[in-house]
């Protein structure tokens, strides 16, 4: 059972294969979208007491708040994917 872990900033990782969606905070949907995470209790807040740059949606319905711009956690996102796609078990290795 190999699990990739995506560094969301901080110190912060989330399991990458669990991972639906990763997107902006800033449109109208994205913020019910949060307010209603954290009425239910599925709010996970990863920014450590900074701005919410972006907002990753979990398989588990849950919703995870970071500090991290969007593209630069898609670029992690994409990199993890090519690397575990090729075998290779590091970047660049």
């Amino acid at each position: 059972m190999d699990q990739t872990l995506l560094n969301i900033g901080f110190g912060s990782t989330v399991v990458s294969d669990r991972v639906v969606a990763i997107v902006s905070p800033n449109s109208a949907p994205m913020k019910r979208l949060k307010d209603e995470a954290k009425d239910e209790k599925r709010l996970i807040d990863a920014t450590y007491g900074r701005r919410t740059r972006s907002i990753i949606i979990m398989d588990s319905n849950h919703v995870i708040l970071s500090a991290i711009q969007a593209e630069t956690i898609s670029q992690r996102y994409a990199t993890l994917k090519e690397v575990k796609k090729d075998g290779n078990e590091k970047p660049g290795a």
